[in-house]
């Protein structure tokens, strides 16, 4: 099958449907520009600092983090914090917001990424799923209250040869100890899932109202299968879009071996052609 007639096909899956299920990996993300961390190689030549210390990803996304090592934990993650502050979503956002603004019910968005790059892109933040939590919210680490806050007073200051948070940590406002982002960690049983649970419930409300979805897989690999997993759950119609895993399990499902920008614009183009989209 040609790439021209995988896209027509894709964009016959979308026309077709009442409503669109997006699942993004972290693929989506580094096609706008952010880091990637596949192998220790990769990690450390964005954290030179935690490579000199052998640090490897998994270890620093991690709890136990927080307790033994506070400011090098905060620094990883402050500067996180920044870095999905600072860089745009990348154009595939854009073009996937019009074309789910066409159809009945618009679209559900189901992603492990904890940027939030797909609010920030303009997407209803009530049809978002974060099932990994979100870096732009905090909880305490010791768990004194079951509370969730948002990071937005929070300017982490960094030391970038040390990787180190300068200045106070931040701290749980009920008891004044440390607090950490709310996001799922390697290891992690303490992890506060109400705001995920919330998303999930409002999912579940609209998927009430859709008969027909199909779910547009993006950047989601097989290392973290979170989102493969609830892609393929969802017992629909899939367009997988993957540059190095794009292997899809139906003949009547589509996978396309490139970056999320390619696939879409490539997707939109064949909505046009057929008069889904307005050229």
């Amino acid at each position: 099958m040609t790439e021209h007639t995988q896209f027509e096909r894709a964009a016959e899956l979308i026309a077709s449907a009442d409503g669109l299920i997006i699942t993004a990996g972290a693929g989506m993300g580094v096609d706008s520009g952010l880091p990637d961390f596949r192998g220790p190689g990769g990690f450390w030549g964005v954290y030179p600092a935690l490579g000199r210390a052998r640090i490897r990803f998994e270890e620093i996304a991690n709890p136990s983090a927080f307790i033994s090592h506070p400011r090098l934990a905060w620094g990883f993650y402050g500067h996180r914090l920044n870095l999905y502050r600072e860089v745009e979503p990348g154009p595939a956002f854009g073009i996937l917001l019009d074309i789910a603004r066409r159809l009945r019910n618009d679209c559900f968005v189901f992603t492990s990424n904890v940027d939030g790059h797909f609010q920030k892109a303009g997407f209803d933040r009530d049809r978002v799923i974060e099932c990994h939590g979100s870096i732009h919210h905090l909880q305490c680490l010791n768990r004194c209250k079951n509370d969730i806050w948002p990071a937005s007073t929070f300017h982490p200051r960094i030391d970038e040869d040390a990787g180190e948070l300068l200045g106070d940590l931040p701290a749980c406002p009920r008891c004044g100890g440390l607090a950490r982002p709310n996001i799922l960690m390697f290891g992690d049983f303490g992890w506060l899932d109400d705001r995920a649970s919330q998303q999930w419930e409002r999912l579940a409300l609209w998927r009430q109202a859709v008969e027909r979805p199909v779910v547009i897989e993006i950047g989601a690999g097989l290392a973290v299968p979170s989102v493969r997993h609830f892609s393929e759950m969802q017992s629909r119609p899939l367009i997988r879009i993957n540059p190095v895993e794009p292997e899809v399990l139906r003949k009547t499902d589509v996978g396309l071996r490139m970056g999320a920008t390619q696939a879409v614009q490539g997707i939109c183009g064949a909505l046009m052609e057929a008069g889904f989209l307005d050229k």
